[in-house]
């Protein structure tokens, strides 16, 4: 449960922090949902680890939401995105020559009914290629920061 202890200061809401353990493939220029199988805590149990690889949270509020994804190999451009209710809401590219890795922050406002956020990477390398599971290079989190 929530608890209000002054305006807009929170005391134990929703928060959560989740890393891929297992390699996964992402196809080339294709904007593809990267699956956070562990998760390291989960204050409200909003996110989903095993199926949906979603965080959906129940308290409204505005939430920084962080995450990062790195591959195996270098690609001429990788985009990290979040995508609020399956549709991209916000970005973090890396496009210098060749890159391994991008991420992105985001404060993003959800209902705390029917919301939900998602990571999403896409790269360009001419075939697919595999992120690198580990909690420091591959992850993804949210916190509540503010009561709508």
């Amino acid at each position: 449960m929530t608890t209000q202890v002054a305006p807009n200061m929170i005391a134990n809401g929703p928060a959560f922090s989740a890393y891929q353990s297992t390699l996964q493939s992402v196809p080339n220029s294709t904007s593809t949902k990267i699956r956070f199988q562990t998760t390291e805590f989960d204050t409200t149990t909003a996110y989903d680890n095993t199926t949906n690889y979603r965080f959906q949270p129940t308290v409204a509020g505005y939430y920084q939401v962080n995450g990062a994804v790195f591959f195996a190999s270098a690609a001429a451009s990788v985009v990290v995105s979040v995508y609020k209710n399956g549709a991209n809401w916000k970005s973090g590219p890396q496009t210098p020559s060749t890159v391994n890795s991008a991420a992105v922050g985001a404060l993003v406002y959800l209902n705390g009914t029917t919301d939900y956020i998602e990571l999403y990477a896409y790269h360009v390398f001419g075939s697919a290629l595999n992120t690198g599971a580990s909690a420091g290079a591959t992850y993804f989190q949210a916190s509540l920061v503010g009561l709508a």
